[in-house]
């Protein structure tokens, strides 16, 4: 019988195994996941176009430089940052750049207005979202954000009372928080999406809000767009002026209920049942007639009970 021996070279014996060692990362790459990122974003076409008036901004086409923002949103969210994306305004940015006496063709102020601009306004955290779900987030946060600094801005001119001496933007704050309060309490147990709209100088004030009230428990609410739509309720109760405010509630196993209110010389009056289907089954923009939705009962609002407070005509 013959036998084969097979040779093999001696292993080394240390005193470690032989499991690869996991890459080490150096203290500024470690340094860099603390550093937050901010993007500044061009929404749409035209603003688009705005930028595209400076040499130092290369891209040709919109839907070219979101697909990059949002290849850049990717890449900086795989390096473990937290990522924000703010909205970039081409007018603001030229009023900034002569403000502060800064070339506008320049990739450093384009860098450093975007760092302003998230300083002071609304931002979106990027959390993977695709570039089609972030633009609607940031624009309704940043149309959020100036109907707060709008309806504030009225609130705080409206200056005091002739006869009390009472600040009548803050009453009327108080009012309307006192006004939301009851109204969510009186509407009950489901979710509750409310619509306010207070036509101001030509603008029109909107501003919209979900609550989740369960039973037995204090209502859920996010407090920014609760901050909001008290604001502009209350500018609509201290300027005396037109305005309403819609209410729909949906619950399980059952229609979802369309209740409305006028806002008249001050006061949150309840609509009927009839005037409640018409305000919802008329276009807003053009008078004609619109088809009752099929889902949902038309009901009347109710007493609230708001008491008169101080006005800007008092």
């Amino acid at each position: 019988m013959t036998s084969t021996r097979h040779h093999e070279t001696p292993k080394r014996r240390t005193g470690h195994t032989n499991r690869r060692r996991p890459p080490r990362r150096s203290p500024r790459r470690a340094l860099r996941r603390d550093v937050p990122s901010t993007v500044g974003l061009l929404v749409d076409e035209q603003d688009f176009a705005a930028m595209r008036h400076y040499r130092s901004f290369t891209f040709s086409d919109h839907p070219g430089y979101l697909h990059q923002v949002e290849a850049l949103l990717r890449s900086l969210s795989r390096q473990g940052g937290h990522t924000s994306v703010a909205l970039f305004d081409p007018a603001g940015f030229a009023h900034y750049c002569t403000e502060t006496g800064l070339d506008p063709d320049s990739s450093a102020s384009r860098s450093r207005y975007t760092a302003e601009v998230a300083a002071a306004g609304p931002t979106v955290a990027y959390t993977g979202q695709p570039i089609d779900h972030l633009v609607p987030l940031l624009v309704n946060s940043s149309v959020r954000q100036a109907t707060w600094d709008y309806a504030s801005s009225l609130l705080n001119d409206l200056g005091t009372c002739a006869d009390c001496g009472e600040d009548i933007g803050r009453a009327a704050f108080d009012q309307a928080s006192e006004l939301l309060l009851r109204l969510i309490e009186c509407a009950g147990t489901g979710t509750h999406h409310l619509v306010c709209s207070v036509p101001v100088k030509g603008e029109q004030l909107l501003a919209a809000l979900d609550a989740v009230n369960g039973s037995g428990s204090t209502a859920t609410l996010d407090s920014s767009e609760g901050a909001e739509f008290v604001a502009v309720l209350a500018a609509g109760l201290a300027l005396e002026g037109p305005g309403g405010v819609v209410l729909r509630t949906c619950t399980d196993d059952a229609p979802d209920q369309l209740r409305g209110w006028r806002l008249q010389r001050g006061r949150m009056l309840p609509l009927t049942e009839g005037e409640v289907f018409t305000a919802y089954c008329t276009d807003a923009d053009t008078g004609d007639p619109i088809g009752p939705d099929p889902g949902a009962e038309y009901r009347a609002g109710f007493d609230l009970g708001d008491p008169p407070r101080p006005s800007a005509h008092d």
